[in-house]
């Protein structure tokens, strides 16, 4: 692997995951989650980051490889950053989907906070529970070390207000890793 490049591997008695990631790659996403839409949000992540994501995954539950996944791949992308010298630290963006539009807007600071305002009313989205959708979100803010607000402003599609918040991170994730030159981005000199 070579520079911006991270991995993680986790195993535990309900999943065996390993993932990697190249920061600076051309979106591509490879594996499964086990379940179709949360593919579909990973590759919709990986392909608006510009992050190259790559999983294996195997395990006992949906719940666990949807959770245990966004641990890995939170702590592979901030393996990626080392000292996270040099980048824009804080990224933001606005996104349309059809009927809804989202805002998502992330400090890679290193303290782990989650907002999530999503107004998804179903309690399943195609194959995949909403919580557990809500919970990978939250999860990888946590793996991840950032402060993380999502909010959907508004829509009638349930499908369409979570794909336009995750297209929203993606967008505000790849300005923050934006490399910007100079040092640590904090008055502190770390995150």
């Amino acid at each position: 692997m070579g520079p911006r490049c991270g991995e993680h591997k986790r195993k535990t008695n309900e999943v065996d995951i390993s993932v990697t990631t190249e920061l600076d790659g051309g979106g591509v996403f490879e594996g499964s989650s086990g379940t179709a839409f949360m593919d579909h949000m990973l590759r919709t992540l990986a392909k608006h980051s510009g992050i190259d994501i790559r999983v294996r995954a195997e395990g006992d539950l949906k719940h666990h490889l949807i959770e245990d996944l966004a641990i890995a791949i939170g702590k592979s992308i901030l393996s990626a950053l080392g000292d996270k010298r040099g980048i824009a630290r804080f990224g933001y963006a606005y996104v349309p989907m059809d009927d809804s539009l989202a805002r998502a807007v992330i400090d890679l600071g290193g303290r782990a906070y989650s907002r999530l305002e999503l107004g998804v009313r179903s309690e399943v989205i195609e194959d995949t529970k909403f919580e557990d959708i809500k919970h990978f979100l939250e999860t990888l803010s946590q793996s991840l070390q950032c402060n993380m607000h999502i909010r959907v402003l508004y829509g009638s599609n349930d499908h369409h207000r979570v794909e336009a918040a995750v297209k929203a991170l993606a967008l505000a994730l790849k300005r923050s890793l934006e490399q910007v030159g100079g040092g640590v981005p904090s008055t502190k000199g770390e995150i």
